[in-house]
């Protein structure tokens, strides 16, 4: 089983962030698996590891982050639980360019967050 590294920001520390048009949709699991098999994704003071079986495991500064994760209908969805506290469940839209990918909360509505594919 390849585990695939994602680091992810603390959920107080996520921004709004502006779409970019130089960051194109990913909206197959394919396509997902391929843009960050064997990467690290990196956000400061977390990381997390997101496997191809649909399990999620790590850290968030110093607190235990664990969840599940799918593909539907063309969004990134996971239940995620950071430091014991239920974080829910949330379809996330996904875009890449150049060594980076964005996470955009509520199916591209709400809340973005950055990493860099290392």
């Amino acid at each position: 089983m390849r585990k695939l590294s994602l680091t992810l920001g603390c959920a107080a520390a996520l921004i709004a962030g502006s779409a970019s048009a130089d960051l194109a949709m990913i909206s197959s699991q394919s396509d997902f698996l391929r843009l960050i098999a064997g990467k690290t994704l990196s956000r400061p003071l977390i990381k997390i590891e997101v496997s191809e079986d649909g399990s999620i495991s790590g850290k968030g500064a110093r607190w235990a982050a664990t969840g599940d994760w799918m593909w539907r209908d063309g969004f990134f969805c996971r239940s995620l639980y950071w430091g014991g506290s239920e974080l829910g469940y949330n379809c996330q839209e996904v875009r890449a360019s150049e060594g980076r990918v964005r996470f955009t909360s509520d199916r591209g509505a709400g809340d973005s967050a950055d990493f860099k594919l290392n």
